[in-house]
């Protein structure tokens, strides 16, 4: 069973950036996407990047700001994230599933989340 341990969320000023990292133990990792819940919200989706890398897919809201990319030999996926906004504020998790797609219900593997503030 694999594991996921998201790291590098914190407190940063509008428009600064901030790189996640995702990284897993127990088997490799496959099709990886990047969620992120506000305070009273609902888990929205970020991005998603296929297991060789080639194919991202990223929410209307990031396009543009934010960068998923993947080092095989760490089994680690990042999230760049760019030109951020207060409105990115929320808790951050990655999880893998078998789609490359939005919902989070095809995500079966979570990790535990990284808070990302933005001040403004």
């Amino acid at each position: 069973q694999v594991q996921l341990v998201e790291s590098g969320g914190g407190l940063v000023q509008a428009g600064g950036s901030l790189r996640l990292s995702c990284a897993a133990s127990g088997r490799t990792l496959y099709i990886t996407g990047w969620f992120r819940q506000a305070p009273g919200k609902d888990r929205d989706f970020v991005g998603a990047v296929s297991w060789t890398g080639d194919r991202t897919y990223y929410a209307d809201s990031v396009k543009g700001r934010f960068t998923i990319s993947r080092d095989h030999a760490k089994n680690t996926v990042y999230l760049q994230m760019n030109s951020l906004k207060p409105e990115d504020t929320a808790v951050y998790y990655c999880a893998t599933g078998g789609s490359l797609v939005s919902s989070p219900i095809e995500y079966d593997v979570w990790g535990q989340g990284t808070q990302v503030t933005v001040s403004s």
